[in-house]
């Protein structure tokens, strides 16, 4: 297991690519997994999409256990919502990929989720809460969404060029 550098904006060119499936969990996904949660508890987070460390494939890894808690890491290959709850929540994210900006996004309060688990097996989760956010939040940075986009576009353009202009000092 290794941390990786974690892919901030203002790289929107691939923070907005489009993950692939995997074929299979194998042990280039797992080492893929082991790396992206290693990356996360480094930084800190509570979940990360492979995309954010520049690999394009739909693995995401989520654990939501506080500090001094038994870790109790989820990895996800290739999810897939089935279902979304009417009732909306509103939750106050941030982003690993967009470091010390964080905004109100609503969004379904509950979901069911079909995906892979780190074995290659088949499984469905019911989530609601903070694990419904996040695995949401999640699936967006596979399909090449980002928080941001779920807010105002001036807030959301804000944003973006705030860290335009830190990476042309050379602050990022």
């Amino acid at each position: 297991m290794s941390v990786r550098n974690i892919i901030t904006l203002p790289d929107e060119k691939i923070l907005r690519q489009v993950s692939k499936p995997v074929s299979s969990v194998d042990a280039h996904a797992r080492a893929v997994f082991d790396d992206m949660l290693e990356t996360m508890y480094d930084a800190p987070g509570i979940g990360l999409a492979a995309i954010q460390i520049g690999v394009a494939q739909r693995l995401l890894v989520v654990d939501l256990s506080k500090e001094g808690e038994p870790k109790k890491p989820l990895f996800v290959a290739n999810p897939e919502i089935i279902w979304a709850s009417d009732d909306i929540s509103d939750y106050e994210e941030g982003c690993l990929s967009i470091p010390d900006f964080y905004e109100m996004v609503d969004r379904p309060k509950e979901i069911k989720m079909r995906y892979l688990d780190r074995h290659g097996e088949a499984m469905e989760l019911h989530a609601g809460g903070l694990m419904a956010t996040c695995l949401q939040h999640e699936i967006d940075h596979l399909n090449g969404v980002l928080f941001i986009d779920h807010i105002s576009k001036l807030k959301r353009d804000r944003v973006v060029k705030k860290f335009l202009k830190a990476d042309k000092l050379g602050k990022l």
